[in-house]
């Protein structure tokens, strides 16, 4: 890469970008892909890693050690979204370059989950949450480049509502996989690993993920290291786009990350109501987001306009974790998620194809989103430990500080989005 003045060299493309519409069978078998991905690796996040950690370490310790696991899960994920993304960009077999690690991903995801639900002690439970955590970006930066190889850009509006929809419709599932196999926690690790497996099957069967007729130049450590960086001051609006990510994202794990244990402290619900409290409540934010996403998609491929609609919704997302700080009900909770699924519904319906619409390079569209997911997956990595210093001020359970900072974060990531040039 060249930083601003230096003379970039033209190199002739590997890869044609996407000229004629995606089929509706290959947008729909590639939602049903990354539902299917989403809700194995989401179901851990919002009950059974929980509920596992409670099952082991003493109810004083169950915050600190689910931070921890938490944040080891998201250094792997920074690792290898970013790697397997550049691995994917260069693989030159006859399966195609995002195929074959997607299934890989999947199945190691699996294989990793089974054995989280398996073992006895916490130094097992974060050696099998990193390996999930590695597996499925494996698999989550092959699904995303797959959108750019074969999503043409006045497509993107839509395909990107559908895929954020997806993407937060997995925690719907989540929730109600939890409530109906809280009996089991094997049970619960397990069937939304296999359902990951299933659904991904039909994308991989009408994928026309070619094969390179080329190999790609050899690349010296140097080169490799890049994996990891895409210079700001050549990228501007990569660079902002990726800044308003990181924080729109860390605003929503700081939340998430405590969601039940935030119910059973602040609302006074026993772990069982509050997993049925959650399933009832993400049943509304997701009704809320699902029509939120797609009227925002279709409206910004329509008006061809981005950045209204993701600086609006991160204003609204950040009311409603201020409204959470006044929830001390059941009630109050309910209406302040409505309010947060139509912010973040908005901004799951936009965001991907902003991004898109300013991402560097279709031959390394997959490192290049590798890169951008370290916008979501540092603040995976930094929430759980940021969210415990938080929680612990001044008692121990100070649930209002942690929504008050997440709401002051989400508000800064809106103002981030106003200097991107490319995008209107």
């Amino acid at each position: 890469m060249t930083t601003t003045g230096e003379a970039v060299p033209v190199v002739e493309a590997i890869v044609s970008p996407p000229a004629e519409k995606a089929s509706p069978k290959l947008v729909g078998t590639m939602a049903l892909a990354q539902f299917g991905l989403s809700i194995a690796l989401i179901t851990p996040v919002t009950a059974s890693l929980t509920i596992k950690v409670q099952s082991i370490v003493g109810k004083d310790d169950v915050v600190a050690t689910f931070g921890a696991v938490s944040s080891i899960g998201a250094i792997a994920a920074l690792l290898a979204n970013p790697v397997f993304g550049r691995i994917s960009d260069r693989t030159t077999g006859r399966f195609g370059r995002r195929r074959p690690w997607l299934l890989l991903g999947v199945v190691g995801l699996a294989v990793s989950l089974t054995i989280l639900a398996l073992v006895p002690n916490v130094i097992g439970i974060a050696l099998a949450w990193f390996a999930a955590q590695a597996c499925a970006n494996a698999a989550q930066a092959a699904l995303l480049a797959s959108v750019a190889d074969q999503i043409p850009k006045a497509q993107r509006g839509r395909v990107s509502g559908l895929i954020g929809l997806m993407q937060q419709g997995s925690k719907l599932g989540a929730a109600y996989v939890a409530q109906w196999l809280i009996g089991s926690l094997v049970l619960m690790f397990v069937v939304p690993a296999l359902a990951g497996i299933l659904l991904l099957v039909p994308f991989l069967l009408l994928l026309p993920d070619k094969q390179l007729t080329e190999r790609p130049p050899r690349e010296g450590f140097r080169a490799v290291l890049k994996t990891f960086w895409l210079s700001p001051r050549q990228y501007p609006d990569f660079a902002w786009a990726w800044g308003s990510r990181f924080l729109i994202t860390m605003s929503l794990y700081l939340f998430m990350t405590y969601r039940l244990l935030y119910m059973e402290y602040e609302l006074g619900l026993p772990v069982e109501r509050a997993v049925a409290v959650l399933a009832t409540a993400v049943t509304v934010y997701t009704i809320t987001l699902a029509l939120a996403g797609q009227a925002a998609g279709w409206l910004s491929d329509k008006v061809g306009r981005r950045k209204p609609f993701v600086i609006g919704s991160a204003l609204i997302f950040g009311i409603g974790m201020a409204m959470l700080v006044q929830a001390g009900s059941v009630t109050g909770f309910y209406v302040a998620e409505v309010v947060l699924g139509l912010g973040f519904g908005i901004y799951i319906g936009v965001d991907l194809a902003l991004v898109m619409d300013v991402l560097p390079g279709i031959n390394d569209s997959a490192k290049n989103l590798g890169v951008l997911n370290m916008a979501q997956v540092i603040p995976q990595s930094l929430a759980p430990a940021v969210g415990a210093v938080l929680v612990g001020i001044g008692g121990g359970h100070n649930y209002d500080l942690l929504l008050g900072t997440a709401a002051a974060v989400a508000v800064v990531g809106a103002v981030m989005i106003f200097p991107i040039k490319k995008v209107r």
